[in-house]
């Protein structure tokens, strides 16, 4: 699951890299994706925004069993 996973963020990372970002998958159980959001996202006021609106939406869609997706520390 975690390699399906990576495919997913591969898919968006390119946006993100857009803005001097990029996201890296930390760890993945009991359906929650835990990720790490590095570059100009790890300060960004708008992280928050990106991890759930972007990210999460993305990965729920392709991935019915993720119940979330978490910043890790």
């Amino acid at each position: 699951m975690k390699a399906k996973i990576q495919e997913a963020l591969n898919e968006i990372r390119p946006m993100l890299q857009q803005d001097g970002g990029d996201v890296e998958l930390v760890d993945f159980e009991d359906g929650i994706v835990k990720v790490r959001l590095q570059g100009a996202c790890a300060g960004c006021p708008m992280s928050q925004m990106t991890l759930k609106s972007g990210i999460e939406r993305v990965l729920k869609t392709k991935f019915p069993e993720i119940k979330s997706v978490e910043s890790a520390a």
